[in-house]
């Protein structure tokens, strides 16, 4: 039943792979969104999306999702990170902080519905639309809450890989000071290697260690979210079941199971973690490091995909400017951070 629909996701990323192999400045985890937003546009394709495709869309939006944010911790050595500097590595994980929160109360501010305050304060603080995903499957987040935050992410995120690198010699930044700005300040690794490769293999590297130290924040914020949803689903099973009582007079013992919370740590953020401590304790061989990045790679993309087809263009348009301007004002408080830590370091 599902196998149509994965069989799509996995044509698609291969192409998303094929667009990238032809011009390698164009992000693929950025492609399979696009070509997922651009699929789901198609009238004719909708019927498929949400009909026999689903179930197999579905599974490549969340289980492949969390494999390849599992297999993401194969990239962090927390060897290469403490070899930032504790200055670095303070002001990379303020400006993660500072940036979600500030984001979360500019989509509130904006009175964006539902989720979509949190859900776009993770993607644009911490990893872009794999965030996103990671955050929407804890929190149970509504198809159309996770469309328009994987839109602006990749949006904004795109808009980076074209403005930054013409910001970089009017600002006065050495090449690796212009890597450690892409790295804080860009949203997606994809992203922050199509912008950061500009300015040679040495601001690539420092981009790469200061993003993916972002990256390891996604463990803690997405723990300390389902703390928050554990907490809010038993407030709500317990007026659930204080209004059956008073409706059919029965024992407080039906108050038990109203609401299945999650799990304290989410078992894809366990996993993360100890692929993160494998990689920085076991010294892998390249060849299975090697495999190991194109697996998640080509899972991510198959899920970025799946969840860009749920975008509805025509619904986002309707819910006005609020949701487009909380994402630029993010993508600039974001960049003017990160700016601001390059001069500290």
């Amino acid at each position: 039943m599902w196998l149509r629909g994965m069989l799509v996701a996995a044509l698609a990323a291969t192409a998303a792979w094929g667009v990238h192999l032809a011009i390698p400045g164009i992000p693929l985890l950025t492609t399979a969104v696009v070509l997922g937003i651009v699929v789901g546009q198609i009238l004719a394709a909708r019927p498929g999306l949400t009909g026999a495709l689903a179930p197999g869309l579905s599974v490549a939006a969340k289980s492949f999702m969390q494999l390849g944010i599992v297999l993401l911790g194969l990239k962090l050595s927390l060897v290469d990170i403490a070899a930032l500097g504790w200055v670095t590595i303070a002001t990379t994980v303020a400006i993660v902080l500072l940036t979600f929160a500030g984001t979360l109360g500019l989509g509130r501010w904006f009175d964006l519905p539902g989720h979509q305050p949190l859900l776009i304060a993770t993607g644009f603080s911490i990893c872009g639309a794999s965030a996103i995903g990671a955050m929407s499957g804890v929190v149970k987040a509504k198809d159309e809450e996770t469309a328009t935050p994987i839109a602006l992410v990749t949006l904004c995120g795109t808009l980076a890989i074209a403005v930054l690198p013409l910001l970089w010699q009017p600002l006065g930044l050495s090449a690796l000071q212009f890597g450690h700005w892409v790295g804080a300040g860009v949203h997606d690794v994809g992203q922050v290697v199509a912008t950061a490769q500009i300015a040679g293999s040495s601001a690539l590297a420092v981009a790469l260690v200061v993003k993916l130290t972002r990256v390891l924040m996604l463990a803690p914020i997405v723990a300390v979210a389902s703390v928050v949803e554990r907490h809010l689903q038993a407030g709500r099973g317990i007026a659930q079941a204080d209004a059956a009582l008073m409706a059919t007079a029965a024992s407080p013992d039906t108050r038990r199971g109203v609401a299945k919370r999650p799990p304290i740590v989410p078992l894809f953020v366990a996993g993360f973690i100890v692929a993160m401590l494998v990689r920085t304790l076991i010294p892998l061989p390249v060849p299975v490091l090697d495999a190991a990045e194109v697996l998640q790679t080509g899972l991510l993309a198959m899920a970025l995909f799946a969840l860009g087809t749920a975008v509805n263009l025509i619904t986002l348009l309707r819910t006005g400017g609020r949701p487009l301007a909380v994402g630029l004002l993010s993508w600039v408080l974001i960049a003017a951070l990160a700016l601001g830590a390059v001069h500290l370091s």
